[in-house]
């Protein structure tokens, strides 16, 4: 029972943790254009 007082809060920080990452990757627009990459290999543009 002792350690829920140890796993709760470190639970809770690694939850913001993550959400924190992720708000920074949505604001720093590393979700957009995810298709280009993949288009890129497929489309000729050398000739």
């Amino acid at each position: 029972m002792e350690i829920l007082y140890l796993l709760v809060p470190v639970s809770v920080v690694l939850v913001f943790a993550i959400g924190g990452v992720f708000w920074w990757a949505l604001h720093h627009r590393q979700f957009e254009d995810l298709d280009e990459p993949g288009r890129s290999i497929i489309d000729d543009k050398d000739s």
